[in-house]
């Protein structure tokens, strides 16, 4: 049940267009690394990937939630969709018998908002349901990286450490093994059976969560359909009787056309973060048609759509702002200034529900990624996890189970008790019910955020009780755009490069901002993927070959 309160989404938080196929995860808008720079070896180093067949005897027995059948089954790798009512006054327990003993329990966490106050309602909630007794330590989300290499550094870390994929860069990457326990003892096989959440959890996110050979991050499971969404004024286009372009060349043709400086109105605003789906640009490394394994940087593609971006910017179709990196693109969408905006699949939801009042002729819709020649697409499936909560080791089994207990409470199907309370908090307190449906009060809206969500979740669904539409149209964007989702070589595996070469690929982001805003060259570019190549690219290509070789591939 996904809350109702509105919040404001500027889109993806690093406007790097190599994660421009990438999806930032539903609660937050997030970044993805520029390496694949997550995992590790079955042989016990920090280093590598774990081969499927090796993987598969550390994962945790799958049963399904026979909870609340959606209305709309998972197709083509979407989420699942509820668009009826639910009644919650027949909302069925998960699990019956609580699982936490009441132990104290330490929990770091990236939270985007004011953190709610120690002890306030909603936390006390939620600890008395679950039988936790959890002090929370969360740190802000957009400096989260720096906060959580510092504590990793540390001697002291807490009981449970929430890691986002985004930060498994440099030492943080090596570090998750080396911090982080073994869970395979409690939740391997039919080991799991005792939280029939986590159980629920589909194999593919739990296989993200192998690090170092063994089970040591509980997943936040994604679609891998869940691309980067491009979002567009229905509501505008339809008084102006604009169509919705099917190519690159009709994109621009059609922003030239709706683009008027004098009135105030730009076609979109940074078109970076989907031009690479419309160019079919593969994400990381892949082998290729031809058989032979490259790099993203290292195909037509990718210069195609930088240059196709560009063009967007050189026609004066972008909004200013937008290429000045200032201001909210989300508050210039829904003010009209701008009439595309690329975010990640919430805004739908926070924008319908943001807008409601203040502009009811508002409408958002999003448009199907086209092919740039007006074909279909070639898109590549995201990761089945981003996000994991992992607990420390050295824990006592007394913390471990307590841990787990609360990310089995956190993980709580559509449909039940548990979900509503951490989606909502309590009756009368966080929430009324207003015609069947909840809504979020002042407190409920302070309180009744991105924590206890982050610790583990149900497989990816939509639900807006207040706007079910809009979640009949996320799902069936999902599953349109999912027949078109090819995997690449690596999908599904959790990878850690080499320390030498974690920062070989970070000068292509700022490098993709200035080309694209025009304060670089084509040949800038061309020489930072020469100068990557002969720095160690052609060496982490053998690298990677190697580790593909031994695994296998992931598509």
């Amino acid at each position: 049940m996904t809350p109702n309160a509105a919040s404001a989404s500027s889109g993806p938080s690093r406007r790097s267009f190599l994660a421009s196929t990438a999806v930032a995860t539903a609660a937050v808008a997030g970044g993805m690394p520029l390496l694949a720079a997550c995992g590790g070896s079955d042989s016990g180093s920090r280093e590598g990937a774990t081969s499927r067949k090796a993987a598969d005897k550390l994962l945790p027995a799958y049963t399904a939630s026979t909870v609340a059948k959606p209305d709309l089954p998972a197709k083509n790798g979407s989420a699942a969709g509820y668009t009826g009512k639910v009644n919650l006054a027949t909302l069925e327990t998960s699990v019956p018998k609580k699982l936490g003993t009441g132990a104290p329990l330490k929990i770091m966490s990236p939270l985007w908002g004011t953190p709610p106050k120690p002890g306030c309602a909603y936390y006390k909630a939620v600890d008395a349901a679950a039988g936790t007794k959890v002090t929370w330590q969360n740190q802000d989300g957009n400096t989260y990286g720096q906060k959580l290499g510092a504590v990793l550094a540390s001697s002291s870390i807490p009981d449970m450490v929430v890691v986002p994929s985004w930060e498994l860069v440099g030492k943080i990457a090596n570090a998750v093994t080396a911090k982080f326990m073994d869970l395979g003892p409690y939740l391997a096989a039919d080991k799991v059976k005792k939280y029939p959440n986590l159980a629920a959890i589909p194999s593919d996110a739990w296989r993200m969560g192998i690090f170092g050979g063994a089970l040591r991050g509980i997943p936040m499971p994604t679609a891998p359909a869940s691309f980067i969404v491009p979002y567009y004024r229905k509501d505008i286009f339809d008084k102006k009787g604009y169509s919705v372009p099917k190519s690159a060349d009709e994109f621009l043709s059609w922003a030239k056309d709706a683009t008027s400086s004098k009135a105030k109105v730009w076609a979109c605003g940074d078109m970076a973060w989907v031009s690479g789906s419309i160019f079919g640009v593969r994400p990381g490394w892949n082998i290729d048609d031809d058989g032979k394994l490259r790099y993203q940087v290292e195909r037509p593609e990718y210069l195609e759509a930088l240059e196709w971006t560009r063009k967007l910017f050189d026609a004066g179709v972008v909004h200013p702002d937008d290429k000045a990196q200032t201001g909210d693109a989300g508050q210039r969408f829904t003010a009209g200034q701008i009439l595309v905006y690329v975010s990640d699949a919430s805004a739908w939801y926070q924008k319908t529900a943001e807008q409601a009042k203040a502009n009811p002729d508002f409408q958002i819709d999003a448009m199907d990624i086209f092919g740039a020649d007006g074909g279909h697409p070639t898109l590549w499936a995201s990761s089945p996890a981003n996000i994991w909560s992992m607990i420390r080791k050295g824990a006592s089994k007394t913390t471990v189970e307590n841990a787990l207990a609360a990310a089995d409470f956190a993980a709580a199907p559509y449909g039940t008790k548990e979900r509503m309370l951490v989606d909502y908090g309590v009756e009368g307190t966080h929430y009324t019910v207003k015609k069947g449906v909840p809504v979020k009060t002042d407190q409920g809206n302070s309180e009744v955020i991105n924590a206890w969500g982050m610790l583990a979740a149900p497989a990816a669904y939509f639900a807006h009780p207040d706007f079910p539409d809009v979640a009949r149209k996320q799902v069936e964007w999902q599953q349109r755009m999912g027949a078109f989702m090819k995997k690449t070589s690596t999908y599904g595996m959790t990878i850690v490069e080499p320390t030498r070469y974690a920062n070989l690929a970070s000068q292509f982001e700022q490098l993709q901002i200035d080309y694209v805003r025009g304060h670089k060259k084509l040949s800038d570019v061309q020489a930072a993927i020469a100068t990557w190549k002969s720095s160690g690219g052609d060496k982490l290509r053998d690298w990677y070959k190697q580790l593909i070789d031994k695994n296998g591939s992931g598509n």
